[in-house]
C-alpha cells in the first residue's frame, strides 16, 4: 500500500515536469524569434541611415560642385567664397557691398549681382535641383559694434534693422533684373527666396577675436529639402 502511494507520488511529480519542460522549450522559441526580429530591424535601420546619408550628401555635394564650377573664376574678383557645408555664396568685403551705414547697394555690388544672380537662378531652377530646393536665403550680417556709443543691446537691435533693410534692398534689386533667367522664374523666386537680417548673431572670429570686417557680409544660402526626404525614409513613406 505504501509502495503504491510512493509510485503514484513520483508519477504525479513527473506529470508536473512535462508541461514545465514544454513551457521552457516554447520560451526558447519565442526568444529566438525576438532575436531574429531584432536583427532584421537593426539591418533595416542601418539601411535607412545609409539612405539618409547618401541622400543628404548627394544633394549637398552635387550642388556645391555645380556652383563652384560656375563661379570659380569670378570668386576672387568678387571677393567672395562658397562654403561647402552651408552651400553659401558669401561676400566678405563690406566696402564693396553698401554705402557706409546705409542700405543702398554700391555700383560695384550691383554689377556683381547682375552677373551672379541670373547664373545662380539657372542652376537652382534646373531640372536637376528644381524640386530639391526648400529655400534660398539672402542673409545680411553685421559686426557687433554700432557707429555711435550705444549699449550692446541697442547696437544689436539697430544692426538688426540695418541688416534687414539691406537684405530687402538686395532682394528688390535681384528680382528687378531684366535677365530672362530671372523674369521667367519670378513665381519660383517669390516662393523660395527670402530676405533675412541677422544682425550680429553669427559673427566671424579670427584667433578668438571678432573679425569685424569679415562679419559685415552678405550671403546667398541654399537650404535643400533633404530633411523632408529623411522624414519620408524614416517613416517608410514611398
Amino acid at each position: 500500500m505504501v509502495l503504491d502511494d510512493l509510485f503514484q507520488s513520483h508519477a504525479s511529480d513527473g506529470e508536473h515536469w512535462i508541461p514545465i519542460s514544454d513551457m521552457m522549450s516554447g520560451l526558447m522559441v519565442i526568444f529566438l524569434f525576438i532575436s531574429v526580429a531584432y536583427m532584421i530591424k537593426v539591418s533595416i535601420d542601418n539601411k535607412r541611415i545609409k539612405d539618409i546619408a547618401v541622400t543628404y550628401n548627394r544633394l549637398q555635394n552635387d550642388l556645391y560642385l555645380d556652383l563652384e564650377r560656375e563661379f570659380r573664376a569670378d570668386l576672387p574678383r568678387w571677393k567672395a567664397v562658397i562654403d561647402r557645408q552651408t552651400l553659401s555664396v558669401r561676400w566678405e568685403s563690406p566696402e564693396v557691398l553698401f554705402t557706409q551705414g546705409g542700405t543702398e547697394l554700391r555700383p560695384q555690388f550691383k554689377e556683381i549681382l547682375e552677373d551672379f544672380f541670373p547664373r545662380y537662378v539657372a542652376i537652382l531652377t534646373s531640372p536637376k535641383y528644381n524640386d530639391d530646393i526648400e529655400e534660398v536665403r539672402i542673409e545680411g550680417h553685421t559686426s557687433s559694434e554700432w557707429r555711435y556709443d550705444v549699449s550692446l543691446d541697442s547696437a544689436y537691435l539697430l544692426n538688426m534693422e540695418l541688416s534687414q533693410n539691406r537684405t530687402r534692398s538686395v532682394l528688390e534689386f535681384v528680382l528687378s533684373l531684366p535677365d530672362a533667367r530671372v523674369q521667367t522664374q519670378k513665381d519660383w523666386l517669390k516662393k523660395h527666396v527670402t530676405a533675412n537680417g541677422l544682425s550680429s548673431s553669427k559673427l566671424i572670429f579670427t584667433n578668438g577675436r571678432e573679425d569685424k570686417e569679415a562679419s559685415r557680409r552678405v550671403e546667398f544660402r541654399v537650404r535643400t529639402n533633404a530633411e523632408k526626404r529623411i522624414v519620408r525614409i524614416l517613416s517608410d513613406e514611398p
